[in-house]
């Protein structure tokens, strides 16, 4: 069966890599990509699950994609992802219209129920998430972001996080060798890739599964070799497993961001430990001082649940005071999402919708102020961007990133462009203006 797919995918940077797998596969294996939902035979929906507000959205979605099999060309719908890796049998009953599952261990199974598709047979190809990882001998799918591209390290995640459902929707902790790693970024470099953001659900537990050893800091120092690669980004560096070794390899290593981003979720011991979290406030404290200490201009990221179960007004005043005291240069926050199977969900002291929200906008409100603040000190400074392009916001503009921006959840630089700019190039900018998630600057070089 030769057909034209187009996939649709939701959620994380994660997602985004296993997308970009099984297009290679496809290509690999003569179907056709499009991204015009009109053209295409077979949709595939690549979904999330995380959260409550990623479930609707996934949902949504696959019902989005119905409309096009009942009035277009569309043959055909699957459901992938982490979505489908936890409610396949939920998916399947209440939405009859659905014609494959695939979980996320089982995505080597595409081309295979895409091709059975014609039988008339519904599909649900959802086994267990630990019998997959992906290698660099798939397929490898052109990079879409064209300069930056997101690496996956790891699949999985070990941690026993009271509120999180990630464990039953893509296993246990699997590290991907170093060598395999390195093969896909020179890939990914000889496609003209400048910038590796790196990912799994724990990226500072790399190695330790396969290695007996945490060997983040052995892999920075292998990637930072690769001819072509400019800047290296990490994401989802859990807080218990940042070592003095990957500290000081940041340090010492050009190419790699003076940016870290580390899930803190919460200050308060009592709500710390009732998340299941390993490190409390004496330990979360002393660890921001040490890395400030060791890299001075690092740029850090965290993430903050708000209305926990059992959190009390005292709980939610020291979480306050903390993002004051530490001026976080970004942040995340999200109300609590009460996920059915995790411990946090049969909890007492579930807080209503009400006060979550209220809380919410009150941590969000102290964030702008320590933000809106940062942002304004940068006004007179020049700072060294990598170019993304036309900007969505501003007709006539052009947007980047510094290194203390991560591509769609950190802010950006717009900028007059110059001729000859193009996506890709690192810039020097002079900022000019400010705004909470944006600077505004001007070119002040033609090359960096």
């Amino acid at each position: 069966m030769s057909c034209t797919v187009k996939i649709v995918t939701l959620g994380c940077p994660k997602n985004i890599v296993d997308s970009r797998q099984m297009k290679g596969c496809l290509l690999n294996e003569g179907f056709s990509i499009t991204d015009n939902t009109s053209d295409a035979d077979v949709i595939v929906i690549n979904t999330c699950g995380f959260i409550e507000d990623a479930k609707r959205e996934s949902i949504a979605t696959i019902l989005e994609m119905l409309e096009w099999k009942e009035r277009g060309r569309c043959r055909f719908i699957i459901a992938a992802g982490c979505l489908a890796q936890k409610y396949a049998d939920e998916i399947a009953r209440e939405i009859p219209e659905i014609d494959a599952v695939i979980g996320t261990g089982d995505l080597p199974r595409l081309i295979d129920t895409i091709k059975k598709l014609d039988t008339g047979e519904r599909i649900n190809c959802v086994g267990d998430p630990n019998s997959f990882l992906y290698n660099s001998k798939w397929a490898q799918y052109q990079c879409e972001t064209g300069h930056y591209a997101y690496v996956k390290i790891a699949e999985g995640c070990d941690n026993a996080c009271s509120y999180c459902v990630i464990p039953a929707m893509r296993g246990s902790y699997r590290s991907r060798s170093i060598e395999d790693i390195v093969f896909e970024a020179e890939n990914l470099a000889e496609q003209g890739v400048k910038e590796l953001i790196l990912v799994a659900q724990d990226t500072t537990l790399y190695g330790y599964d396969i290695y007996k050893h945490l060997e983040l800091p052995k892999l920075l120092r292998e990637l930072v070799k690769i001819s072509g690669i400019r800047w290296i980004r990490l994401l989802y560096s859990y807080p218990s497993n940042i070592t003095d070794e990957l500290l000081y390899t940041i340090k010492s290593e050009d190419k790699i961001c003076s940016y870290l981003d580390i899930p803190l979720q919460h200050i308060s011991d009592r709500v710390l430990e009732r998340m299941g979290r390993p490190i409390n406030q004496q330990e979360t404290k002393a660890l921001i001082s040490k890395i400030k200490y060791i890299i001075p201009d690092i740029v850090l990221r965290s993430t903050f649940i708000v209305g926990f179960p059992g959190e009390k007004e005292e709980d939610f005043n020291e979480l306050l005071s903390f993002i004051n005291e530490y001026k976080f240069d970004r942040a995340g926050f999200f109300a609590y999402s009460k996920e059915p199977g995790t411990k946090a969900a049969k909890l007492d002291q579930q807080i209503n919708k009400q006060l979550k929200i209220k809380r919410l906008e009150r941590a969000l409100a102290v964030q702008s102020e320590v933000l809106s603040t940062k942002q304004a000190a940068k006004i007179g400074h020049e700072l060294i961007i990598i170019v993304d392009g036309p900007s969505n916001d501003y007709e006539g503009l052009w947007e980047g990133r510094t290194q203390g921006d991560a591509p769609e959840i950190d802010g950006v630089v717009y900028f007059k462009p110059q001729t000859g700019v193009v996506p890709g190039m690192f810039k020097s900018v002079r900022v000019t203006h400010s705004q909470e998630f944006a600077l505004m600057g001007e070119i002040i070089d033609e090359s960096c």
